[in-house]
């Protein structure tokens, strides 16, 4: 029968004692699960899961990966590793710590290269509380004897490039320092024609860098050299520590060295570098940079180089920057700054002494010799005077720009007197235009404003328009070192307007069209004048007409209709103190060919006499002169040539207006009107 007596006071209860067993038995079992885990990792043949995590960690990366050493697990106490006051309890509890030997990483399908990457050990501890949080917790990630083999195909292919997660994953990495020992990192870029190998090796005793590394291969052909320190660990998990960087590499006449830091490398929050730039011209630094520079000479600049990455598209001020470009010095400020459509380049860039001859690159003015050293084909025609090296306009798409540039002192080896210099460059959308381009030419002005519409609406060419003036400029100063034009007072005034379409120079004037006017008031032409000006056609013509005397000039005027490259003359007229001379004919610049007649027109007939007239022919780098001899031009009455060509030259009144008023020589050749030159859209002929 059942017990029906009520219990004693203090006697336990039996739900009592089956409580307590549960409790117990759950301690137990929580005490035991880590003992088991423990056992079990530490006795567990690793090896076995190599297949599966190879296939897994293969699926992510979407290339092969595989662990072909021994795998390993051990346990360590991270207290042990501390100072005594950096410790705390959690820092007491055991963490798994991997090892796995003979690690590869092999390259996308794509590829024919076996592997990226091959490890001959790698190592790492567990942070086993932070698993409770989604977190994989990684203090140290250390790497034995690595070698890389970094390979790029074309602009679009290369193997460190790894899938992208579609979908935010729950587990975070929280990796926080790298260490590196001795290994090989390698480059081969088809793109660059690079194959640059680095051989990296630890340091001992040295307060700054731990790691050092040597550079040896070739870029584009030529041999590249160079090496560096760089900083032991490297700290992915304090965002504000930097990491020193150290590093000078040659190739050729190419060098590029650098020395600061770096903070943050795995998110390149900041850099703060020194910045030292050689090379062969300023536009072979586009592969490495994606920002359009202009071709130069050989140049080579220091500065300091400044990168904000922790912005929305990133900033890059490079400041404080000397150096020279050619023969000619530079400093300035440039800033470039990342965003959409594309990224800005803007900045102020000076010169205090120019040569003038470093501008011919920009247009590709200069020798083959010069081209071929600044990295280009050398495309120049013999015989051919326009360069037809054909502008980069695809780059004119990757970035916008807004620069200034000034030269407040301009050297040429003809003593042709151009004083400064001052352009303000604006690239936008794949259109360039500067506005202005001014130089300072013998106590006057010539300035531009030209536009560069590389943007592809008309079609793979450029479509251009420039306008160009010439003021008061001083025939005096003009040729400073002749002796007999210093007391001249004639200026030279004149107005172009033309319109094209072509890829380069030659292309654009030989298919421009618009007019050209010029206007001379007073001065002397000589044999020795036009020899110092270079003027090779006109030494001729006039050593012809002359001989080698000095000529009194009262005004020249010129006035050319310009259709399709072929600059037809509408009126040419020299007016000297002795005869009135009547040029006609036309300049081809797409050929580069002249056919003009120059006809003397005697004032009076005592002073001299005057020859048949002259056929200037031939091609601008080989003029030829010759005589009419069937034709005599012995024509008294200057007044009525100049009353034949008054009315022709009437549109050259504007020039006058700006040049020593009616009362001049000038004056008296152009009839009142008031015409400026005019050019039809780019791609249309005038009518």
């Amino acid at each position: 029968m059942p017990d029906t007596t009520t219990p004693q006071h203090g006697a336990v209860k039996p739900h009592n004692g089956r409580r307590k067993k549960i409790i117990l038995s759950a301690i137990g079992i929580l005490i035991a699960i880590p003992v088991i885990a423990v056992i079990f990792i530490l006795t567990f043949d690793w090896n076995k899961a190599r297949p599966w995590l190879n296939a897994k960690v293969s699926e992510a990366i979407e290339r092969p990966f595989a662990i072909r050493g021994n795998l390993n697990v051990e346990w360590e106490i991270p207290a042990r590793k501390m100072a005594p006051g950096d410790r705390n309890l959690r820092d007491w509890i055991p963490w798994p710590h991997l090892i796995a030997n003979d690690v590869r990483v092999g390259n996308p399908s794509h590829m024919k290269q076996a592997d990226m990457a091959a490890v001959k050990q790698f190592s790492f501890s567990l942070n086993p509380l932070g698993l409770l949080h989604h977190t994989i917790g990684i203090p140290v990630l250390r790497f034995d004897s690595p070698r890389v083999d970094l390979v790029r195909t074309d602009a679009s292919h290369y193997n460190w490039a790894y899938k992208k997660e579609e979908k935010e994953s729950k587990w975070k990495l929280d990796l926080e320092r790298v260490v590196l020992t001795d290994g090989v990192v390698s480059f081969v870029d088809a793109v660059t024609k690079a194959n640059v190998t680095a051989h990296v090796r630890t340091l001992a005793n040295d307060p700054k860098y731990g790691v050092a590394f040597e550079v040896g291969g070739s870029y584009n052909g030529a041999p590249v050299t160079g090496g560096g320190k760089v900083g032991q660990v490297l700290s992915l998990k304090d965002q504000n520590v930097p990491y020193p960087v150290q590093a000078d590499m040659r190739s050729g006449p190419s060098r590029i060295a650098v020395e600061g830091t770096v903070t943050s490398p795995a998110k390149l929050k900041a850099v703060d570098l020194q910045l030292t730039l050689a090379g062969r011209s300023m536009a072979r630094l586009y592969n490495f940079t994606g920002i359009t520079l202009p071709e130069t000479p050989a140049f080579s600049t220091s500065g300091r180089l400044r990168g904000e990455l922790d912005r929305e598209y990133g900033r890059w001020t490079y400041e404080d920057f000397k150096g020279k470009v050619g023969s000619s010095d530079i400093h300035g400020k440039l800033v470039y700054e990342g965003g959409k459509p594309r990224g800005k380049l803007s900045g102020n860039v000076a010169s205090n002494k120019l040569v003038f001859e470093d501008l011919g690159p920009l247009v590709g003015a200069d020798s083959n010799a010069s081209k071929k050293a600044r990295g280009v084909e050398a495309v120049q025609p013999g015989g051919k005077v326009l360069p037809v090296e054909e502008f980069r306009t695809e780059r004119w798409k990757a970035m916008d720009a807004d620069v200034k540039y000034a030269a407040d002192k301009i050297v040429r080896e003809k003593t042709l007197p151009i004083s400064k210099l001052s352009a303000h460059l604006i690239m936008k959308d794949g259109v360039i235009t500067l506005a202005p381009l001014d130089f300072g030419v013998a106590g006057g002005t010539l300035r531009s404003t030209i536009r560069l519409d590389g943007s592809g609406k008309a079609g793979n060419t450029i479509a251009a328009t420039a306008k160009v003036s010439a003021r008061h400029i001083q025939i005096k100063q003009l040729f400073p070192t002749i002796e007999q034009m210093q007391a001249t007072v004639g200026q030279v005034n004149g107005d172009a307007q033309l319109s094209a379409t072509g890829t380069s120079v030659a292309a654009l004037l030989g298919t421009s069209n618009g007019e050209v006017k010029a206007l001379v008031n007073q001065g002397t032409i000589s044999k020795m004048l036009l020899e110092m000006a270079g003027l090779n056609v006109g030494n001729m013509v006039l050593t012809k007409l002359f001989g080698d005397k000095p000529v009194e000039l009262n005004c020249l005027a010129a006035d050319f209709d310009v259709k399709k490259g072929v600059m037809q003359s509408q009126v040419f007229v020299v007016d000297t103190k002795e005869a009135i001379i009547n040029v006609s004919g036309n300049v081809n610049l797409a050929n580069e060919g002249m056919d003009l007649t120059v006809k003397p027109e005697t004032k009076a007939l005592r002073l001299f006499t005057l020859r048949a007239p002259l056929y200037v022919r031939g091609t601008f780098s080989d003029p030829d002169v010759s005589v009419d001899k069937k034709t005599l031009a012995l024509m008294a009455g200057g007044a009525a040539a100049l009353a034949t060509i008054a009315a022709p030259v009437a549109a050259l009144l504007p020039l006058i207006n700006t040049g020593p008023g009616q009362d001049s020589d000038c004056a008296r050749l152009v009839a009142l009107a008031n015409a400026k030159p005019t050019a039809p859209p780019p791609g249309k002929t005038k009518k």
